[in-house]
């Protein structure tokens, strides 16, 4: 069970791990001493008769769909209920909170051995929060009006054809591209951190101004942002194949959930660029 991808081959390896220790989706295997026999059949039934040992229920494209499709439900009635919830002259500590939150809860999930549906879920409420303020700010305060349904036809429209790309093999997942595409979001997500500290303290940077820095910054990340639904997809093809746990799919619903979110930010910011040389 071997692939290029660092975050499959450590899913991998737990899974595997899971295996071995007789995990099946009810928990683990039953072992002698406690109440079944110590000899003969290892997975007895209670009434002592032979039955087939647990197995990991493997992850499938569909659970991936499903966990997706609620996490994005979750996402937008937080985001709606946020919008209609928090008055304007909280928007921007809600929006800085949740981007903090957010930020937390994305890196414990990234960084974690186990799939944990309960953080997903929180995260993709939290997520939900940061985007209705957002969104709230650019429509509501700012004044452009139209530019959230704008962003969001565009920020589906460029998943489904990044979607499309992947299945036709337009541009494949090589371990070349993937090792390129950790680099690069790596790098991009530090500049923005450190742009996000700087802004706290009234440094500006210029990359988030309406200005040749702020068009080019927003354009390299749509096109990263774009990309980075490669790796998600390649993930899952490589999941399913691989057999990985069924709750794993909450772990490729979540890399889904992550690259929207980003990807509808930086339209949502490009658009505004272009409504203000109207």
């Amino acid at each position: 069970m071997k692939t290029s991808n660092p975050v499959l081959s450590r899913l991998g390896q737990a899974a595997e791990r899971e295996r071995a220790a007789g995990y099946g989706p009810y928990g683990p295997a039953p072992q002698p001493g406690y109440g079944q026999p110590a000899y003969g059949d290892p997975y007895p039934t209670a009434a002592g008769y032979p039955s087939a040992p647990p197995a990991v229920q493997p992850m499938t494209l569909d659970d991936v769909v499903v966990k997706t499709v609620l996490l994005l439900g979750l996402t937008g009635i937080s985001a709606v209920a946020a919008w209609n919830l928090i008055p304007d002259a909280l928007v921007g500590p809600a929006w800085i909170g949740a981007a903090l939150v957010g930020l937390v809860l994305g890196l414990v999930i990234s960084f974690s051995r186990m799939a944990n549906p309960a953080l997903v879920l929180t995260y993709a409420v939290v997520e939900g929060v940061f985007v209705g303020m957002v969104s709230k700010a650019f429509e509501n305060i700012l004044g452009y009006q139209g530019i959230v349904l704008q962003a969001v036809v565009a920020t589906f429209g460029v998943f489904f054809l990044m979607a499309g790309l992947y299945k036709a093999r337009v541009i494949r997942a090589t371990p070349k591209f993937i090792r390129g595409m950790i680099a690069v979001m790596a790098g991009l997500f530090g500049v923005m951190l450190i742009n996000f500290v700087l802004a706290l303290f009234d440094v500006n940077t210029g990359l988030r101004d309406n200005g040749p820095l702020g068009y080019v910054f927003s354009l390299v990340c749509i096109v990263v942002a774009a990309l980075s639904f490669i790796l998600n997809f390649n993930e899952i093809e490589e999941g399913v194949r691989m057999g990985l746990p069924q709750r794993y799919s909450w772990t490729a619903a979540f890399g889904i959930l992550v690259g929207l979110v980003w990807l509808y930010i930086e339209i949502l910011r490009l658009l505004s660029f272009l409504q203000g040389d109207d």
